[in-house]
Parts: C-alpha cells; sequence; structure tokens
C-alpha cells in the first residue's frame, strides 16, 4: 500500500492481544484523520483489529499479510482538533 502512515507501531513478536493495546496506545497519540500502520505477527491480530474496527469509530483502509507479518492501516476518527 502506498500510503504515508503519520505514525508506525511496530508489535511483531508481541502475543495477543499486546498488537491491539499497543494500536489503542499509539491512537490515542494521533490526531482525528491521521494514519497508523501496524506490523504484527500473531495471527490473532487479524480478527482482533477486525472486530476493534468494527466496535470503534476509527476506520481500517487497507490490511495485507506479508508473508509472516499482518499489516494494518488504521485512521483515526472523531473531529479534527476535538
Amino acid at each position: 500500500m502506498a500510503v504515508q502512515p503519520d505514525d508506525v507501531l511496530d508489535a511483531r513478536g508481541l502475543p495477543c492481544p499486546l498488537p491491539l493495546l499497543k494500536a489503542k496506545q499509539a491512537l490515542a497519540r494521533l490526531e482525528p484523520g491521521q494514519l497508523l500502520e501496524v506490523m504484527a505477527t500473531d495471527a490473532g491480530s487479524w480478527r482482533d483489529f477486525e472486530t476493534f474496527i468494527e466496535q470503534s469509530i476509527h476506520e481500517m483502509p487497507a490490511r495485507e499479510e506479508r508473508g509472516p507479518v499482518f499489516h494494518y492501516w488504521i485512521r483515526k476518527g472523531g473531529e479534527p482538533g476535538s
């Protein structure tokens, strides 16, 4: 994906549920509309991130699997400046 993220989280090697927890912490530091890229190796993260996005105000414009690494792009929801 040729999108420049505003922040990158390397959660490779972390077991479930740490990739999602670390992503939530990283999103809290971003402004609404900014993009976070997450890299994880935990296979359960595919389902975890899907469920998280369904239950949140955030969007996941893309996700892909590159070998053993899962990549997620999450756009922080909410109003800019709020």
